[in-house]
């Protein structure tokens, strides 16, 4: 099945960041999203260990190792950037100063649920600041393959595994749609135009409803 890339799902959440917004990336995949602000918009990124107005990865070995995200990658600074003790960085977080937390995941329920931490033996150790920054931040979205690797929806009735936050997901940006959140149901925005919308379903473990013109999600090679 033709799908797109995690650098594709990260240009087309990145597309939806307003000019100005101050925004929070996940740690890993998330952290892509950065890299496809569209010209003329420029986003706030902050980071929970303390920095806000952070830039792009410096050139290999021009690091400053004690300028790093959440994830412990060198970063560089743009102007007016600012470092804060990391509880001033919760409370920024706490206190609803976020526009936009976009945060990967295991599993999306289709009432909001988010499952984006494992106890297993190659799962995060702890679910760290993702629970704060799911309810705090004022929206949620997430970006991640429609399918785990042995094929099974990660788009699901009900989280499995130990839940981030309830109710709290508002878009979904996958490898073959985008899909909002409403009333507790997952409402189809866009499809790739390859992918049939009963195939689409085959693979999404809850129903996806259809609200007006489905649009085709098309982005370009990057």
């Amino acid at each position: 099945m033709d799908k797109l890339s995690n650098a594709q799902i990260a240009w087309r959440a990145a597309q939806d960041i307003a000019d100005g917004a101050y925004v929070n990336l996940g740690i890993g995949f998330p952290e892509m999203v950065a890299k496809f602000q569209p010209l003329g918009r420029e986003a706030i990124f902050h980071t929970e260990n303390g920095i806000l107005n952070f830039g792009e990865s410096p050139p290999a070995g021009e690091e400053d190792w004690d300028l790093i995200n959440a994830g412990k990658k060198a970063v560089t600074l743009k102007p007016g950037a600012a470092f804060f003790h990391h509880a001033d960085s919760f409370a920024m977080v706490r206190g609803g100063h976020l526009d936009v937390a976009i945060l990967g995941a295991y599993e999306v329920a289709e009432t909001g649920d988010l499952a984006n931490w494992s106890t297993g033996p190659k799962g995060v150790p702890a679910v760290g600041g993702a629970m704060d920054l799911v309810h705090g931040a004022k929206r949620v979205a997430v970006i991640t393959d429609h399918v785990t690797k042995d094929g099974k929806p990660k788009l699901v009735k009900t989280c499995s595994l130990p839940l981030t936050g309830v109710g709290c997901v508002t878009r979904v940006y996958t490898s073959l749609a985008v899909i909002d959140i409403v009333d507790r149901r997952f409402v189809l925005r866009e499809k790739l135009p390859a992918i049939s919308l009963d195939d689409l379903q085959a693979v999404t473990g809850a129903e996806l409803v259809v609200d007006g013109e489905i649009a085709e999600l098309v982005v370009p090679e990057v």
